[in-house]
């Protein structure tokens, strides 16, 4: 059993020993490419998403988190990858593009940090870039949840949304960051 599939295991288990998880729309994830977008309220997002999905997600993360070398080794470990959220990190985007066209999941909480208010102008550009780049389509997952022990989550998986429309356009980082907000606007339409 390797590393990914055991931590997702034992993960599962704790989190429905401490919380009521209800799923809907786990049908949305499909075995092409795929960005997993989702809103951000707890550092127990990516383990929810991750556990919740029939598929391994190569998780964009802050660089903060990789510098503890016990962390760094979990995560990596786990598929996760260092991002630096105070500019544009073209390594990491490079990073997202090589998981994408190799067939696999990559997660992002679009808005970069945990927030709890709904506000469209936290969506940052570089989803939109790396999804039409890479000619994949994002899955939209809203997380309704107070993470309070014993408590109900709610995970809802909305309908991939493409962005073949734009694939042979030219576009600034402007229009990036309207096409992120588009996808926060459905992400937040899920509750």
């Amino acid at each position: 059993m390797s590393f990914y599939n055991f931590a997702k295991k034992t993960l599962s288990l704790f989190m429905n020993i401490f919380y009521k998880i209800e799923v809907i729309g786990k049908h949305n994830f499909t075995e092409n490419k795929l960005i997993v977008c989702s809103n951000h309220i707890s550092i127990l997002d990516p383990i929810l998403v991750g556990i919740i999905s029939p598929r391994k997600i190569h998780f964009m993360a802050k660089k903060e988190l990789f510098k503890n070398k016990i962390l760094n080794k979990i995560i990596a470990n786990l598929g996760a990858f260092p991002v630096d959220r105070e500019k544009g990190d073209i390594s990491a985007i490079k990073k997202s593009l090589k998981v994408l066209n190799e067939g696999n999941v990559l997660g992002i909480f679009l808005e970069g940090t945990r927030v709890r208010d709904e506000n469209v102008e936290n969506a940052k550009p570089g989803v939109a870039m790396i999804a039409v780049k890479s000619k994949c389509n994002v899955l939209p997952v809203y997380i309704d949840a107070n993470y309070r022990l014993f408590s109900k989550i709610k995970v809802i998986i909305g309908e991939q949304i493409s962005f073949e429309e734009f694939y042979d356009k030219k576009l600034n980082i402007d229009d990036y960051k309207k096409i992120s907000q588009n996808i926060l606007k459905r992400i937040y339409a899920l509750k």
